[in-house]
């Protein structure tokens, strides 16, 4: 009983919420952050101020933080959210997706057990068209490939960390917690548009630090007509970065092949 009451209220963490334009789930995503069983840090990073933000935010007691220095990328507004959140633990949360209220309890558990890690990141479920639960192919597939890293105690073997990534991004950005503690500022410095994700946790993935994957669907990522994936997918950059971050764990020719497997998983924006 007192290990739970001692976790009503948790000052290492913040979700930095990563907010653009009017976005119509950004309420959705701020409501699921209150609810959490474990109380947090909230807070609205945006370099697109306006009163539609500043409403929702204002309605949950929630500050908002403006980026003076708008128009550099995606990379420039993460760090920005990521680098002045002054906890120890930063989940960089995007405006469309939804947590579950046991996140960040579950966070604090792994937490408490590894004092090593690097990221913490959960399993979920695609929301598209409303529908909260059902996995699709892709999630399916993501959630096997993150086999080598389930078992924690071993999950700080490099080997078993890019194993983890050498078929595909198997890790969902929104839901993933930094330990900034360790890690420090400005982690997101990849030279890609679309997979500066990817390419993040592949460089942390050689680097130390334990990987925490917890295996339960903690989390919602929505997927939508308006989703910057889907744009990077039409005009085919998307593409183009795939196969340049498989050739960083295979040779080209491998890399070829793996491509035309992995260009199926687009069909899940169509």
């Amino acid at each position: 009983m007192s290990g739970e009451i001692e976790l009503v209220y948790n000052t290492d963490h913040t979700f930095a919420v990563c907010a653009y334009k009017e976005s119509p789930y950004l309420e959705e995503c701020i409501r699921s952050l209150v609810e959490q069983t474990v109380k947090t840090n909230i807070a609205v990073y945006t370099s697109t101020p306006n009163a539609y933000i500043r409403g929702i935010a204002e309605k949950y007691g929630v500050p908002v933080y403006v980026n003076e220095n708008a128009g550099q990328g995606i990379q420039a507004d993460w760090n920005f959210a990521y680098n002045n959140a002054k906890t120890r633990y930063v989940t960089v949360a995007h405006q469309d997706d939804v947590y579950d209220r046991n996140y960040v309890k579950a966070l604090l558990k792994c937490a408490r057990y590894y004092d090593d890690w690097s990221i913490f990141y959960v399993d979920y479920t695609p929301v598209k068209n409303g529908n909260y639960s059902k996995r699709d192919v892709n999630s399916r597939i993501r959630r096997f490939l993150r086999w080598p890293v389930k078992n924690k105690d071993k999950a700080d073997r490099i080997w078993r960390k890019k194993m983890s990534l050498c078929l595909g991004n198997t890790i969902v950005c929104p839901l993933v917690t930094y330990n900034k503690g360790r890690l420090g500022d400005s982690i997101f410095t990849s030279d890609y548009d679309f997979n500066l994700d990817w390419d993040t946790f592949y460089k942390l993935a050689c680097m130390p630090g334990r990987f925490l994957y917890v295996d339960k669907v903690l989390g919602h990522y929505r997927v939508h007509d308006g989703a910057t994936s889907k744009e990077f997918i039409v005009d085919h950059r998307r593409e183009r970065e795939d196969r340049s971050m498989f050739e960083k764990f295979w040779p080209k020719w491998i890399a070829g092949l793996i491509m035309v497997f992995y260009k199926l998983a687009y069909r899940t924006y169509g």
